[in-house]
């Protein structure tokens, strides 16, 4: 079979970014409750990699029924043995089952989605898939993963994102991409505009649901599913499981297969640690000491707010650390382009909201510092599984006032 990557609808093509969307995943992010009190103790932990070195895998990726095409583009990607999630979603995913799984973040779900979905695309001329992420840097990601994967398979597609030029949007809706990725917000713009039908949307992906209902988006995901396709395929992942997100789930899966991975202590991978400090001209210097530590080459530091943020980005840079700062306030070209540096280690401290930096995908982390408490211990779980991925120890240190 040839393989092509169509292009003409700029489905995975760089895009100019204002400020001025509609609406957009950030605003949500503001309608948070106020914190919750985590008992310090949680943020002590050694890390103990007994679960993942235990787990063998039932399959390589070769195994799989899926194109010569497809088992190509992973290779290309160096992907050889799937990750637990993987190993136990693709199979069923690809006899056309409901998946469910719960990981942390960081344990390969894109692929756990992507790898069935463009095999079915390119399989059945009918199908079309929707995949939602709570937010733009997320939604990218998995758009650069099944533009990976899908290379050469003549798929088309479309990205919509807030902060995105609703033209360039429009533009693609037109040529009736097999596959969209976007935010709640923004997808549901199209919707009520009429350029987004999805009754022929037979393949559905909620990526992080836990943190789309958290963010406020439980309508737009709701309405979203109701426009789909009755007879579809379902993929909810997700790194927590409340009761809201299991009853969500049942309307709108059928029989699903279901993989666990998430332990209850957050990320096995990860020593986690705190850091006390007696006010902030201390906490200051503490953290300035411990960025000048061999050990830590590669940071993540969680602020509260976007000035918050500001200030301590630029407070780093004049004490001579190489810092970028990532926030909800930044134009999307700003954004990209500190990721983009951050990922190529051109700077070595990344400052960031929780909103700002969900969907980060580097991995080669080896500290998260969350300089500001996060708002529940859910949040808490998903800063620290920036570090410790592929393998690797990675460390979380948390400051909390004495």
């Amino acid at each position: 079979m040839s393989y092509t990557f169509r292009s003409n609808n700029k489905f995975g093509a760089s895009k100019r970014f204002s400020t001025n969307g509609r609406r957009n995943n950030q605003s949500r992010g503001s309608r948070r409750p106020m914190g919750q009190y985590i008992d310090p103790a949680r943020f002590v932990k050694t890390a103990n990699l007994t679960l993942a070195e235990e787990y063998v895998p039932r399959h390589s990726f070769t195994d799989f029924a899926i194109s010569q095409g497809l088992k190509d583009n992973l290779a290309t990607k160096g992907y050889e043995i799937p990750s637990p999630i993987q190993d136990q979603a693709i199979p069923a995913a690809l006899k056309g089952q409901d998946v469910i799984g719960i990981a942390s973040t960081g344990t390969g779900k894109t692929a756990a989605f992507a790898v069935p979905i463009i095999q079915k695309l390119t399989t059945d001329n009918t199908s079309a898939a929707l995949i939602i992420a709570p937010t733009r840097e997320l939604a990218q990601q998995i758009e650069q993963e099944c533009r990976e994967l899908g290379k050469g398979s003549g798929l088309s597609g479309a990205l919509l994102i807030g902060g995105s030029s609703m033209g360039t949007q429009l533009r693609d809706l037109k040529y009736n991409p097999r596959i969209v990725i976007g935010t709640p917000g923004r997808t549901k713009d199209h919707i009520e505009r009429g350029t987004l039908k999805l009754q022929k949307f037979n393949l559905v992906v909620l990526d992080e649901v836990d943190r789309m209902l958290d963010m406020g988006f439980i309508h737009d995901v709701t309405t979203i599913l109701d426009e789909l396709s009755e007879n579809r395929q379902s993929f909810f992942f997700s790194a927590t499981m409340d009761v809201k997100i299991r009853n969500l789930i049942s309307r709108f899966t059928k029989d699903p297969f279901t993989v666990t991975l998430k332990s209850s202590g957050g990320s096995e991978n990860v020593h986690q640690n705190v850091v006390r400090y007696a006010g902030n001209s201390d906490r200051m210097e503490k953290l300035h000491n411990i960025l000048l530590k061999e050990e830590v080459e590669k940071v993540i530091v969680f602020d509260e707010t976007q000035r918050n943020v500001e200030r301590l980005s630029n407070e780093l840079l004049q004490r001579g650390f190489s810092a970028g700062a990532i926030h909800g306030g930044k134009t999307q070209g700003h954004r990209e382009r500190a990721l983009s540096r951050f990922k190529k280690s051109e700077v070595t401290i990344l400052v960031a909201t929780d909103v700002a930096a969900r969907g980060i995908d580097v991995v080669d982390i080896t500290h998260v510092i969350n300089f500001s408490l996060p708002k529940g211990y859910d949040d808490y779980i998903h800063r620290i599984g920036r570090a410790g991925r592929a393998g690797r120890i990675g460390h979380a240190l948390t400051f909390i006032t004495d």
